[in-house]
This record gives C-alpha cells, sequence and structure tokens, in this order.
C-alpha cells in the first residue's frame, strides 16, 4: 500500500508498530473518515502488567494522541478460561476476587499512559476500561454454542498457532483453554455492538483469534471490522522482550521499584536504542533519528534519554527523575542513593548476624540462596562495594553507614540498600 494518509496509521508505521492488518487502506480510509474506537485486551492473571504488554499499550496511546477512542479490555471473564497463545501449559485458574484485585493494580499502570473520563465519564476521545466478565459471566452456555458455535469450524481452529503449537509440543489443551477464541471473538463482536468498535490491535500471536472475531462480526453482523498485530519484539541478540535474569520487568511500582525500571532501559543494547526510543517513548522522530547516530560513549547518553522518557511515560516525570539521580549517584559517584530497591530487617536479626547469601536473597538480588552463594563464590556480590569473599560471610550493625544502611550489589548494576525496620 502507499503511506498512510491518517495520522493515526501513519504514526504506527513511522515507529514501527505494524506487523499485520486485515486491510490498511480501508482502515486507512475509515480514520480519515472520523473518530475509531479500538481495543486491545489484556489478561488479568497477576496485579500488573509487564514490558512485553507495553508496545501494545503504546499503540492505544497514540491512537489517542491522534484523536480517536482506546478501550482497554480487561479479562475478567476471559481470564477464568486462559488464553493458551504461547503458553506450554495450563494456567491456573483464579477467583472472582482475585481476578477483581489483579484489575485494580492493572489500573494503576494504564492512568499515567492514557487518558481517562473526568468521574468516569469519558468524552469522545477519552480512554474507557471494559471488563468482559460484564457479558461473559452471564451467557447461558449452551445458548451460546448454540448461536456462534457454528461460525467456527475444529479444523480452522486447530491450524491456529495457539492451538497448533502445543499440540505439536505434545502438552496438554483443556478443552475450557479451547474455548477462548471463541470468547475472544464474542468480546469483539460484542465492544461493536455497544460501542461501535470496529479495530482489535494486539501482539502478533493474537491474530488468529483476532481474525476469528472480524469473521464473526462478518457472518453475525454482516459488519467490516479490522485486525492489526504488532510485531513481536525482541532485543538485538534475540532475547524475548522485558525478560531479565531477575524476571518480568514489571510496570507496577509495587512489583518493581523505579531504579530497577530505569535501569532495565539504561541497559538496552546499543543496536536496540533507536527502535526503542521510537516504540517506548513520544519523543519526534527526527529527535531520535538524531540520538540513534550517537556512537561510541555517546550512545549511552541516549540509552539515558531512553530510560528517562520511558520511565517518565510508565511511572511519572518525579519518578524518572529520582531514579536517574539514584543511577548518577551509585555509578558516578559511587555512593548509597536513597533511590536504590531497600528492603528493611529487624535490629535483633541483624545484630545478631545474617549470612550475606541471605541477605542477597531478601533484597532480591539473587532468586535462591544457591543463586546468592554461586553469585558469591564467583566473585559478583559486594557489601557497601567491597567484594564478599565467604559466602557465610556475616552481615551485621557494624556494616551500616552513618545514614544508617549499607549496600548490596550484584555485578555492577544491580543494588539494593538495607535498613533497620522501624
Amino acid at each position: 500500500m502507499t503511506a498512510p494518509r491518517s495520522d493515526f496509521l501513519r504514526t504506527l508505521q513511522d515507529r514501527g508498530f505494524i506487523h499485520q492488518c486485515t486491510d490498511l487502506d480501508a482502515l486507512d480510509a475509515r480514520a480519515l473518515e472520523g473518530r475509531l474506537t479500538a481495543y486491545i485486551g489484556f489478561d488479568a492473571t497477576a496485579d500488573s502488567l509487564h514490558v512485553g504488554s507495553l508496545v501494545q499499550i503504546m499503540m492505544l496511546r497514540w491512537l489517542q494522541k491522534t484523536g480517536h477512542r482506546p478501550v482497554a479490555l480487561m479479562g475478567g471473564g476471559t481470564t477464568k478460561v486462559g488464553d493458551p497463545s504461547g503458553k506450554d501449559e495450563s494456567r491456573q485458574l483464579l477467583t472472582d476476587a482475585q481476578i477483581d484485585a489483579n484489575i485494580a493494580g492493572i489500573r494503576t499502570a494504564f492512568d499515567n499512559l492514557l487518558t481517562f473520563g473526568a468521574n468516569n465519564v469519558p468524552g469522545p476521545s477519552d480512554a474507557v476500561m471494559v471488563n468482559n466478565a460484564d457479558w461473559l459471566d452471564s451467557l447461558k452456555y449452551v445458548e451460546l454454542l448454540r448461536d456462534i458455535g457454528p461460525h467456527f469450524t475444529i479444523n480452522r481452529m486447530l491450524t491456529f498457532d495457539s492451538v497448533k503449537l502445543r499440540l505439536d509440543r505434545e502438552q496438554p489443551l483443556t478443552f475450557l483453554e479451547f474455548n477462548y477464541m471463541i470468547l475472544q471473538a464474542y468480546d469483539f463482536m460484542e465492544l461493536s455492538r455497544r460501542m461501535d468498535c470496529c479495530l482489535q490491535m494486539g501482539g502478533s500471536d493474537q491474530w488468529g483469534n483476532i481474525v476469528n472475531g472480524i469473521e464473526l462480526a462478518r457472518r453475525s453482523d454482516q459488519k467490516q471490522l479490522f485486525g492489526l498485530t504488532t510485531p513481536l519484539i525482541t532485543t538485538a541478540s534475540g532475547a524475548k522482550m522485558g525478560k531479565t535474569a531477575a524476571g518480568a520487568v514489571w510496570l507496577n511500582e509495587s512489583r518493581l521499584s523505579h531504579f530497577d525500571y530505569w535501569q532495565f532501559w539504561r541497559n538496552t543494547e546499543d543496536g536496540d536504542v533507536g527502535r526503542f526510543l521510537r516504540l517506548f517513548t513520544d519523543l519526534p522522530l527526527d529527535e531520535i533519528a538524531r540520538l540513534e547516530a550517537l556512537a561510541g560513549a555517546e550512545i549511552n547518553e541516549a540509552k539515558k534519554i531512553l530510560a528517562f522518557e520511558a520511565t517518565k511515560l510508565c511511572r511519572g516525570e518525579a519518578a524518572a527523575a529520582q531514579a536517574a539521580e539514584a543511577a548518577r549517584q551509585t555509578f558516578e559517584e559511587g555512593v548509597s542513593a536513597e533511590g536504590l530497591p531497600t528492603i528493611e530487617v529487624a535490629e535483633a536479626e541483624l545484630g545478631g548476624g545474617l549470612p550475606a547469601f541471605e541477605l542477597m536473597r531478601r533484597a532480591g538480588l539473587a532468586k535462591s540462596n544457591g543463586e546468592a552463594r554461586r553469585l558469591i563464590k564467583g566473585g559478583g556480590a559486594r557489601l557497601n562495594d567491597v567484594a564478599i569473599k565467604d559466602e557465610m560471610q556475616s552481615v551485621g550493625l557494624d556494616d551500616l553507614g552513618p545514614e544508617g544502611s549499607l549496600k548490596l550489589s550484584a555485578g555492577k548494576k544491580r543494588h539494593a540498600l538495607v535498613k533497620l525496620a522501624g
């Protein structure tokens, strides 16, 4: 196709968001006619999303910034089933109370990235958060199968990657999960009917589910809907985006400190800086091109800008500034900074002395005592910037600095403070 004429699709294309679209020319024409309503679905399996979901959230952000209406669909209903896409095994089923608590936690990240209506009264371009439990929970299953089931064939469903890959790996796929794609298709049709939503966006692994919804609306309502997916985001070295040795990079501060979130972006590989600036910040493209051209030591300045801008969007400007200053003090001045992740330990415990490996684990610098021991044996653990030579080294009150804390480090880039409780 020629270059998109609508601000929305042109922005997505220029910034590298578009992987597949069911009919890009028709969608472009629709966007030029007036305001689009588009949605992305998010499972409520945890009380925070992680960086792997951020590229989709940024699409909703650009949708809103170009004058259209974003809908964040919370899978309060489908989370009870479990999306088999990209999974090797069934998810643990959650209670209604757990799902509701997770949705409340996820909402906090969206509040920084999207603009919602005041007092829950949305304007024409204000973001809306809806829960598919509002309609899925009230469905009568036999009636649903009778009305919707004829539009799906087992033959076709077995060809979708979400099903095929699980079967190819000889991993079980429950009948409950097999229904997920039907429910997601029903979501699209329901949002089309309720909110005139014409576009579903998502990651490339959702292509089959999205196409199902488009086909269902065409057959049931004789309506044209659209689907658009993003590419799988991997790092320059081929690693999956948002995964580190320490685990997922969570969007919520309750799961990951501002400092560690900032540091994740600061540690971006050189070859990813320009691409990540386009995907995960609001910086203008000409400024990104200037930063992308930096070489050698200057690339680190571009990484700091990426870290600041990405953290500012997700956590707020104050959090980004705090994390940047903590990093500056830690790495440029070599002092303990208050912005570092902090744990508290009872004075009685520290007074009796704690093994260094246990404190490393408690501080989140190792997943287990065994991993902490290996880190110490390998020379990668430090206490107050001095190498810990013995895994059984005792850490006590004498190790506290004048500010009443001690600093633990795993390698050169992961740090934590330990303070006395109370």
